[in-house]
């Protein structure tokens, strides 16, 4: 049963994408649709027996490399924390699947599309059932290459087509780190399989290395190395260029790759890896530096951006941002918390906003919308809902985790922890402003569009409504089912077992009262402030952004990241590949090489050529010159 979860979306792939043409698109649909659903019910079913019965497995599948100490296999490893990743992929991947035979319904490529989304859940999979590095990396590294096919999956669209390369170069960056983590986790332990790792953390604790010059902890180097990679898939700051940018791909993807599965791999990497950055403070405090400057950093950026996609997508980064720096301050298990919960109101806002671009005929920009809500309104509804879990409304699954985050940055009762719990609360007010603009520039006030008529616009058919609402009661519910579980109260018993590693218990402590309703407070004052701002008086915002020019263009440029890497590092790599292709190449190599043998034969031939004339008197010079030369050779020998 086990190994059906993660072979039934591969057949599902190898079905759509080879045989699609022969069975058509409707059968594609349905057979991709159908196996991933069956993989996420037996995902919920095994999360269950993990829940009730403890259950724990670790199902060998084949020997992969024995090689003298390396020794690696394919396997499945069974536990609390990759039991709740199963059910968030299968499931979000499930729903999105569905999602997609209505969303796609026009476009000429179906098959190959459903086999692109069957095989990036198989790969997702592989990556957080794996019991040892290797496999991690090649599940790593199989949804960075899906998610490059499935964003440039418009391959005709030139502007998808750089996003594709930009999402998959980025994240080499952060690979290399990732790969060179992995060699030193086996230079150090002889070993890359988690368990044997993990038994020899308090060995090298001590030990130190030299690393680019300087003398460093080999325990801090390697979290650094992990991280580096985490940094790159999970688009936090410095390595988050990426993320806008990949919402050129089809909505479905962005719910499936950008919302709830891939992004979070580096979150999973952080907390699968936590016996060893538990002896690791320093780069402890890095993530939590990180996590809070990225979550700042994409809350600011949403503010002024029009684009409804990107607003959602820099919504996730700031999202991830906290899940990050929960980690940082030690609370693995509530950053596991909130990567659950976000799952489901992020992949609603994700496909709800679709379900928008839908009924405005590929229209994303949110100025060229409004006064639909009554056009639209079970996806206004359920939009609504994505809305107030994703503010941390109270009592809806987003007040449970994100709450729980900053409480737990607080209670660290460090410096670091209580600058990342007043960012935390900052930005919480922030992703409410944002987040309520959306909703208000695109449901409220006047109809702005003057391509599509306000009668055009309709709701999205029932394939794309279901995926919504069993996505909002997750967005409603999972929080106060699973708060106690996740989080609990540390000891023996705990839900998490031996899958997360705690130095020292979290603290059992209760904040001020005063610290519990700021956040909450704060979220509910931003409304009436967004529908004042965004409804009621719509110049002011434009005349706030005129006052305040330098800021305003410095958020839209996006902090001008994309500018200052264009300088640094495009532009000086294309004048150094200029040089190495004009100078070294066609300069020194070709013209000393093969260009300049070829010319100086040529050359030499047509001098040569000049002594075939017919004159008998030019033959007898050529020969005396000759006979000459051979002569003095002799004597001078």
């Amino acid at each position: 049963m086990e190994l059906s979860i993660i072979f039934l979306p591969l057949i599902a792939s190898i079905i759509s994408g080879f045989f699609g043409r022969y069975i058509g698109d409707r059968n594609s649909e349905i057979v991709t649709s159908a196996l991933v659903s069956i993989s996420s019910l037996l995902s919920i079913y095994v999360l269950y027996q993990v829940i009730v019965n403890q259950y724990e497995e670790n199902i060998v599948i084949a020997t992969w490399i024995s090689s003298g100490s390396l020794d690696v296999n394919w396997s499945m490893l069974i536990d609390p924390l990759s039991a709740v990743m199963l059910v968030v992929v299968t499931s979000v991947s499930a729903l999105v699947h569905i999602y997609s035979i209505g969303y796609m319904s026009h476009d000429p490529h179906k098959p190959r599309f459903m086999a692109y989304l069957s095989l990036f859940t198989f790969a997702m999979l592989m990556l957080v059932t794996s019991d040892n590095f290797i496999q991690l990396f090649f599940g790593w590294e199989g949804v960075g290459l899906c998610s490059y096919f499935l964003i440039g999956f418009w391959f005709k669209k030139e502007s998808a087509n750089a996003a594709a390369i930009k999402a998959f170069v980025v994240n080499r960056v952060g690979d290399f780190g990732f790969a060179l983590g992995i060699f030193l986790v086996f230079y150090l332990f002889g070993t890359v399989n988690y368990d044997e790792v993990f038994q020899q953390i308090p060995t090298v604790v001590d030990k130190n290395l030299s690393f680019l010059g300087f003398e460093v902890k080999a325990i801090d180097l390697v979290c650094l190395l992990l991280f580096i990679g985490a940094m790159g898939k999970s688009a936090q700051i410095l390595l988050h260029t990426w993320l806008p940018d990949a919402m050129e791909g089809p909505t479905p993807v962005s719910a499936l790759i950008h919302a709830a599965t891939m992004v979070t791999a580096g979150v999973f990497l952080v907390v699968r890896c936590s016996p060893i950055y538990e002896f690791s403070p320093v780069i402890l405090n890095l993530i939590t530096v990180v996590g809070m400057t990225t979550a700042f950093f994409a809350a600011t950026v949403a503010l002024v951006q029009t684009d409804i996609k990107k607003i959602i997508a820099y919504s996730t980064c700031s999202q991830l941002g906290y899940m990050f720096f929960a980690a940082g301050v030690g609370a693995y298990n509530v950053a596991m918390f909130h990567l659950f919960t976000h799952a489901f109101f992020k992949a609603l806002l994700f496909l709800g906003s679709g379900s928008v671009i839908h009924a405005f005929k590929d229209e994303q920009n949110i100025n060229n919308m409004g006064g639909v809500w009554r056009k639209l309104p079970y996806t206004y509804a359920l939009m609504i809902i994505g809305t107030l879990a994703l503010t941390g409304f109270p009592f809806l699954s987003g007040f449970y985790s994100k709450d729980a985050i900053i409480e737990f940055a607080y209670l660290k009762g460090n410096t670091t922890g209580y600058y990342a719990a007043g960012i935390g609360i900052v930005t919480a007010f922030l992703t409410s402003v944002y987040s309520w603009r959306l909703i208000f520039k695109t449901f409220h006030g006047e109809y702005n569009n003057k391509e599509v008529k306000i009668e055009e616009t309709h709701e999205s058919p029932l394939v794309m409504l279901v995926p919504l609402f069993l996505l909002s009661i997750g967005a409603i519910f999972a929080g106060v089912l699973f708060k106690d579980l996740f989080i609990g109260h540390g000891g023996e018993n705990y839900f998490w077992s031996e899958s997360i590693k705690f130095l020292e218990p979290l603290s059992t402590d209760h904040p001020p009262t005063w610290f519990l309703l700021l956040t909450p407070s704060l979220v509910i004052l931003s409304i009436p402030i967004a529908y004042y701002l965004f409804v009621k008086n719509k110049e002011l915002p434009n005349e706030i952004a005129s006052m305040n020019k330098p800021l305003y263009n410095f958020l839209v440029n996006k902090w001008y990241f994309d500018e200052l890497y264009e300088v640094i590092f495009i532009k000086s790599l294309k004048k150094l590949g200029t040089f190495l292709w004009k100078v070294c190449d066609g300069t020194i190599i070709d013209g000393f090489g093969p260009d300049g043998i070829s010319s100086f034969i040529k050359k030499c031939s047509i001098k040569a050529n000049k002594f075939q004339s017919g004159f008998i008197y030019q033959y007898a010079f050529v020969m005396l010159l000759g006979f000459s030369a051979l002569l003095t050779f002799l004597i001078v020998k």
